[in-house]
């Protein structure tokens, strides 16, 4: 489980912002003054630090200068400050990346998973229902025995895995698809790797429990 110190003054912010980040499996230490978040960067670890620009005594450069100088943690700027200088200063410090608000939630969770996996802090390994995918050594067991899947059978593997709880559509795994497979791959193609995958990771493959069908949505690995 990655951990994330989320440095932000605002009550609400920090709170829906924590319960958004604890929905998706992260861990999430929350503290809203620059004090705070140096004295616990000096007592414990993270793998990503989500910041404010403006704090109470002090601000986020500062903390950012700190988690780059000890542990060169991965750090994403979260702030309503848009000029071009706070973007530039943060950037310059060594920021990952540098998000204004107001922010889409989705696509916030996407930029830290893409920094966490660009840090090589991402959640490597894998595990539901005696399947397990190590992503570092690219393998996958089920109750022990490895199985062996083609290159695109199991980037879709991941696909689904990266994504859980997430209903994703045909289209939108069309979309990963060709993205992945730098070719073009139809709806019938699909349908057959999904119906390979199953046969291998599935106790059940004709009663899935691990890729699920949503009817008249797509499919969903559970948490």
């Amino acid at each position: 489980m990655s951990r994330i110190l989320l440095v932000e003054d605002d009550k609400n912010i920090s709170k829906n912002l924590s319960e958004l980040l604890a929905s998706e499996d992260y861990q999430v230490i929350a503290v809203a003054k620059q004090k705070e978040a140096l004295e616990k960067m000096e007592s414990e670890t993270f793998d990503l630090v989500l910041l404010d620009i403006f704090l109470p005594e002090g601000n986020g450069y500062a903390v950012c200068t700190a988690a780059k100088k000890y542990a060169d943690m991965p750090v994403i700027f979260l702030t309503a400050s848009d000029d071009e200088a706070s973007v530039v200063t943060g950037l310059e410090l060594g920021a990952d990346d540098y998000i204004i608000k107001p922010f889409r939630p989705m696509e916030l969770l996407s930029r830290i998973k893409g920094v966490l996996r660009r840090s090589g802090r991402a959640q490597s390994v894998f595990e539901i229902g005696g399947l397990k995918i190590d992503t570092v050594c690219a393998t996958v067991h089920k109750n022990q025995a490895e199985l062996f899947l083609s290159a695109l059978e199991y980037k879709i593997l991941l696909a689904f895995f990266n994504n859980r709880g997430i209903v994703l559509s045909r289209e939108k795994l069309l979309e990963m698809i060709w993205d992945m497979a730098g070719e073009y791959v139809n709806d019938n193609t699909l349908t057959v790797y999904i119906k390979r995958i199953r046969e291998k990771i599935e106790d059940d493959p004709q009663n899935p429990k691990i890729i699920k069908t949503i009817r008249g949505l797509g499919y969903k690995v559970d948490r």
